[in-house]
């Protein structure tokens, strides 16, 4: 019979994904999904966009779709367009130039920074 993981609490998951969001530095981006494995918690990019959503002082703009989109829409898709500008983030087309932008973390997880 396989054993169970202990089950992280709540707060603890909250913080090492903050840690990933605080760790991406203006002019770059990540994704919701490379957010989640940097914290230790592959799968959960959901959960990282209810993070956003609830929490004030994160750099909510440096976090985008896979591939660059910019997942939000109407005026919050447009404010976040353009605080990435302002951050110098390149655009081609209706996506972030991940190529030129995409904040990689180091292989080494996130789970000490907390």
């Amino acid at each position: 019979m396989p054993v169970a993981q202990p089950r992280q609490k709540p707060e603890m998951r909250r913080q090492r994904i903050t840690a990933a969001i605080r760790a991406v530095p203006r002019g770059k981006v990540s994704s919701y999904g490379a957010i989640a494995r940097a914290a230790g918690f592959p799968g959960s990019a959901r959960q990282v966009a209810w993070i956003l959503h609830r929490s004030f002082g994160l750099p909510w703009q440096r976090i985008v779709g896979s591939g660059g989109e910019i997942k939000l829409r109407g005026h919050s898709g447009l404010e976040q367009r353009l605080r990435l500008q302002a951050e110098g983030v390149g655009f081609r087309g209706r996506r972030v130039d991940m190529k030129k932008h995409e904040f990689r973390f180091p292989r080494r997880n996130l789970k000490k920074a907390v």
